[in-house]
């Protein structure tokens, strides 16, 4: 049986061991203490040698937590530069403020966040007294990602600041008259204001990470010298539940991106209650923190608890504070004194003599108000602490009370989070505790009013002194006017417009053999920002690792396996390429900042996003959504794209869907192009809109999606069309019909209209030949290259039409007065040509492969999915049967041939 007191083997068993006996002797040595002093002393003096190690730079494993204190000691604190009591009355104005702002919306029912400001006031005003630098200041001020449910306590700071007005506050959630304030960081809604959207949780604190990194990137890149940019991250304790929350931690750590700070608002609550209601969440997080490399500071008790420690010689009370659950700690700020003498206290003989010391208001002081949170002058010591921090990203888990300054009403309540006004009474409460000089008869029928000192009064001077100091108002968003991109030279895009002759190629290699030129050109490719998840070499990219080097900080550190090929793997330190791994949240995260530097640096940057289609607005349409609303520019573009065109692969890699998520987004441009030719006009017009001299009227804050396709094809000339340009842009041409195709119809012979999209077009041409060689009837084939741009066009067609505007959608000019039904047909569900059904005058029907997809060859699934070129031709025998243009036995012939 086995000896559960005897030593267990570990790796240090494996290691040489020079002097066993020395060895025993400090093993001795510690069981010695252990047993005279108890386990205690004996954890304290390894921690001391451990810390002693450390200092001394021998390389030995970090411990994971430490004890539920400070990690800046009272006497190491700081003082605070400026008037602690001018901040004191600034952040009362601001947490009345912000109530106030929430409570009288609630008159309208649209509802608002309270409990999360007051508890995080002091966090954000030390750092837009003290830290926050704006715009104006060198480079391009600091990044700050706000927590979303705390922005009316934002919002109040900027009416206090005079950036916005009492009507302004008075129109919270109400933005359709146009003078509104969007209920959270939405820099599409209120884009002189916001950066960055944060509040679908997660996506602020993996954004954050990548935002700090891209600043890097065009550091050493030597697009622009970004290291006066500090980014910071406010996040509440709840959220780092979410996945995306802790997705890259070890990213951020291996870069050693110490221009990043997060700021976690550790009240213990989430949406519904305690964070980790048996659990210790302050410690759980330093752990994760700290394993993935982070310098972690704590900063959980306020001065008043300075006392308590300097009185617990037996160390019993930090003991308690590491075994009390969090739900306890809740519970302790709503009861009385003699509740927590008997339960925090009364359990430890020490903890009972300590008790004995302490005043009732004491213990409420502590228990009820006072947290590191809470006091500038903790808030103050850890932010500096961590702006001079070398080497690695730091994490600040600051406590405080959900709630704080609302009165009994309210702190850490678990239903604070849906409480959206306080009473008048509260309200008075509020005010008495704030010390604010707003006077009963200023609550006119009841409601409560905004409170301001004046433009000229101390508090707003030193408001706007400290912020001119640091560089400018903050948060804000600037778009620099900056010249436009020149666009590239013709030679690029028209190089594809004579076709591919007998070579078969991809339009996936198509476009990437069209960036690979476009890189090249001498004004704006270094401009270009190419990003990909680890499938370079599916998507062909890899000639370009050699040209061009994969970005890493670190340059390369190492003799890559493959250095006597030709397109061996080249990291650089000012690499181009994004290459994130198997990660496609953390290459949209870079995508977005890409796409925003144009605003958040005013450096213009083109990025390309390449994916599995399958694998991207599936994945990450969340971001995608954030992308459109913090007003991103770039392509992304869905490779080995289609639900039949990936052989073999099968049901999760098989994409039918793609672009029906895509249509859901306002700022996405969905683009399914067939050929080459049409990759090159949608790719330089893209540049035109997006970098170049947009048209009149045209939102440049789009991005545009685009499918292509692994399946190499021949890719045919571009024809000689009028307006071919205009049609593929803007959704749908004509490619050819029966008689430009060298097919020769029947007189009088019945015709039909074919329109596919993507890959899909080859079927069409196929069907077609088909069609007029065994069935006489004469198609036409139409190349529609975005099925969602047919329908915008035509949905503001209809919005024009109830202005009393004529405007007839472009669908439907172009097919004005074709002869025949049309047919749709596309690689993807039948929803997504039928978008345009309803503004196609012509009789409709379409062809698509909906459910799952299956793994087999391309022929065989598009025979399954009933889109291949013979099932074409039966639905347009179908179709043309129907309106009596062909015998209805002609279907059921076609389908005993082609065996359908």
């Amino acid at each position: 049986m086995t000896d559960p007191n005897a030593i267990q083997p570990s790796e240090l068993d494996q290691l040489p061991d020079r002097d066993p006996e020395e060895t025993a002797e400090w093993q001795a040595s510690l069981d010695a203490v252990t047993e005279a002093a108890g386990p205690h002393r004996a954890a304290y003096l390894m921690r001391r040698t451990l810390e002693r190690a450390e200092g001394a730079g021998i390389a030995l494993p970090k411990l994971l937590e430490t004890d539920y204190v400070n990690s800046i000691p009272t006497a190491a604190e700081p003082a605070v530069p400026g008037d602690e009591a001018m901040e004191q009355r600034i952040t009362a104005w601001n947490r009345w403020n912000a109530a106030a702002m929430v409570t009288r919306g609630s008159k309208y029912g649209v509802g608002g966040h309270i409990a999360t400001f007051a508890s995080a006031a002091w966090l954000y005003e030390t750092g837009f007294n003290h830290f926050f630098k704006g715009k104006e200041a060198d480079g391009s001020g600091d990044q700050l990602y706000i927590q979303g449910h705390a922005s009316p306590g934002i919002y109040a700071r900027a009416f206090l600041d005079g950036r916005l007005t009492e009507e302004q506050l008075d129109n919270f959630r109400r933005e359709a008259g146009g003078n509104g304030l969007p209920s959270y960081p939405h820099p599409r809604r209120l884009p002189w204001l916001w950066e960055f959207p944060t509040v679908s949780m997660g996506l602020g604190p993996l954004s954050a990470i990548y935002q700090a990194r891209f600043n890097r990137y065009l550091t050493n890149r030597g697009i622009k010298d970004t290291s006066a940019s500090h980014v910071w991250a406010f996040l509440g304790d709840g959220e780092m539940d979410e996945p995306e929350s802790t997705a890259a931690l070890a990213l951020a750590a291996r870069e050693e991106l110490d221009n990043l700070t997060f700021v976690i608002n550790c009240n213990l609550q989430r949406l519904d209650g305690p964070v980790r209601a048996n659990f210790k969440i302050v410690q759980e997080l330093e752990a994760q923190f700290r394993g993935a490399g982070w310098n972690v500071i704590k900063t959980l008790w306020g001065t008043a608890w300075d006392e308590l420690f300097q009185l617990d010689t037996t160390g019993a009370l930090v003991r308690r504070l590491r075994q009390v659950p969090d739900a306890q700690i809740q519970t302790y700020q709503t009861r009385d004194a003699a509740y927590i003498r008997q339960d925090f206290f009364g359990g430890d003989p020490a903890l009972a003599e300590l008790a004995k010391l302490l005043s009732d208001d004491k213990i409420l002081e502590c228990f009820h108000f006072s947290r590191g949170g809470h006091e500038a002058r903790k808030v103050y010591a850890a932010y500096k602490a961590a702006v001079e921090h070398k080497g690695a990203p730091t994490v600040i888990l600051a406590q405080t009370v959900k709630g704080h300054t609302l009165g009994e009403g309210f702190a850490s309540k678990n239903a604070n989070h849906q409480m959206k006004k306080l009473t008048v009474d509260e309200f008075k409460n509020m005010r008495d505790l704030l010390g604010l000089p707003i006077k009963d008869s200023d609550f006119v029928d009841g409601v409560v009013p905004y409170g301001h000192p004046g433009a000229d009064s101390p508090e707003v001077r030193y408001l706007q002194e400290r912020r001119a100091a640091l560089g400018g108002p903050a948060p804000a968003r600037r778009v620099h006017p900056v010249a436009p991109l020149p666009a590239p030279a013709e030679k690029a895009f028209a190089s594809f417009d004579k076709g591919s002759g007998s070579q078969n190629v991809a339009t996936t290699m198509a476009f990437v053999r069209l960036v690979k030129d476009l890189v090249r050109d001498k004004e704006t490719g270094k401009r270009w920002v190419p990003i990909v998840p680890d499938e370079a070499r599916t998507f062909g990219m890899e000639s370009l690792f050699p040209s061009l080097g994969i970005y890493s900080p670190k340059g390369q550190t190492y003799e890559p396996v493959d250095r006597d090929q030709l397109m061996y793997y080249k990291e650089a330190q000012n690499g181009q390429i994004l290459n994130e791994g198997i990660t496609e949240a953390g290459s949209m995260a870079d995508f977005i900042a890409a796409s925003t530097s144009y605003a958040t640096h005013g450096e213009t940057m083109i990025p390309f996003y390449i994916f599995y289609s399958m694998f991207g607005w599936q994945r990450t349409a969340d971001q995608m959504w954030q992308l459109g609303d913090q007003l991103g520019r770039g392509f992304l573009v869905g490779a080995t794209a289609g639900r039949t065109t990936l052989t073999g692969e099968g049901l999760q890699h098989a994409d039918g869907h793609s672009p029906v998520i895509a249509a859901t987004n306002p700022a996405a441009l969905t683009y399914d192009p067939a050929f080459a030719y049409e990759v090159a006009a949608i790719v330089k017009d893209g540049l035109r809109r997006m970098y170049g001299e947009a048209a009149p009227g045209e939102d440049q804050n789009v991005f545009y999606y685009l499918t292509v396709y692994n399946e190499p094809l021949p890719q045919p000339a571009k024809p000689s069309v009028d307006g071919i340009d205009e049609g593929i842009v803007k959704g749908l041409y004509r490619f050819n019909t029966a008689e430009s195709a060298g097919i020769t119809p029947p007189a009088n012979a019945p015709r039909i209209q074919l329109l596919g999209s993507g890959t899909a077009i080859h079927w069409a041409l196929k069907a077609q030949a088909l069609l007029a060689e065994e069935w006489g009837v004469a198609a036409d084939v139409w190349s529609a290259t975005s099925w969602s741009e047919l329908r915008r066009d035509a949905l503001e067609a209809d919005e024009a039409l109830l202005r009393g505007e004529e405007r007839m959608p472009f669908v439907r000019q172009a097919l004005q007065g074709v002869e025949g039904p049309v047919l749709a047909v596309s690689d993807y569900m039948r929803q997504v040509p039928d978008q345009i059904a309803q503004w196609v005058e012509q009789d409709w029907s379409s062809l698509g492969a909906d459910g799952f997809g299956l793994s087999d060859t391309r022929e065989a699934a598009r025979r399954h999915f009933g889109v291949d070129a013979e099932s074409i031709v039966v639905a347009a025998l179908a179709q043309l049967a129907k309106r009596g243009e062909v015998k209805a036995t002609a279907v059921k012939e076609a389908r005993a041939k082609y065996g359908l």
